[in-house]
């Protein structure tokens, strides 16, 4: 993702007090909606997945002064995103969803989803992973991360990122081989 700044400005301006409210405001605006959608694949409700996004940008607005730029702040606020969004999933026993179809029901019902049906079966194959699997699918697939990032951001290796990709197609290449 192209940044609308120089991440060691922002960062510069994340850690001044007389910049750092403005400095935020710039963050949210250019990151609200990759970190939305990376949420809403994995709860696939569109009220969880804002409800999350607030949490997480309350998050790391309150933890701020703990970032120490070692990272970028995408890659800071993904690892936080996803945690948030693990504890939601692990809180309300939705880790993976009993039926594939029910995800196909619950995607069609949605207002704010304007997938085909092609884009629906997706997400149904997509629900049928483990929970790793489908993140990891997911970070590569539509936000096209480098396993670099993810490792950074899931604390996995990149060589077990690699292969929880690689299994992940293959899964969802064999759901659709089912179709035929």
């Amino acid at each position: 993702m192209a940044l609308p700044f120089d991440e060691d400005i922002l960062i510069e301006r994340l850690r001044d007090h007389a910049t750092r409210r403005a400095a935020f405001s710039d963050v949210v605006k250019a990151y609200s909606e990759p970190l939305y959608w990376h949420i809403r694949r994995m709860v696939l409700n569109h009220d969880d997945a804002n409800d999350l996004l607030q949490n997480t940008f309350i998050k790391a607005w309150t933890g701020i002064d703990g970032f120490l730029g070692n990272s970028k702040v995408l890659t800071w606020l993904y690892r936080i995103a996803t945690n948030e969004t693990i504890t939601f999933l692990n809180r309300n026993n939705t880790v993976v969803m009993e039926e594939p179809e029910s995800c196909a029901t619950q995607l069609e019902a949605d207002p704010y989803f304007d997938g085909d049906s092609l884009q629906t079966r997706l997400q149904e194959a997509i629900q049928t992973l483990p929970p790793k699997q489908r993140m990891v699918f997911n970070m590569k697939y539509y936000d096209d991360m480098k396993y670099e990032e993810m490792s950074s951001i899931l604390g996995t290796s990149i060589g077990a990122l690699k292969a929880s990709y690689h299994l992940a197609v293959k899964k969802i290449s064999s759901f659709f081989d089912d179709d035929i």
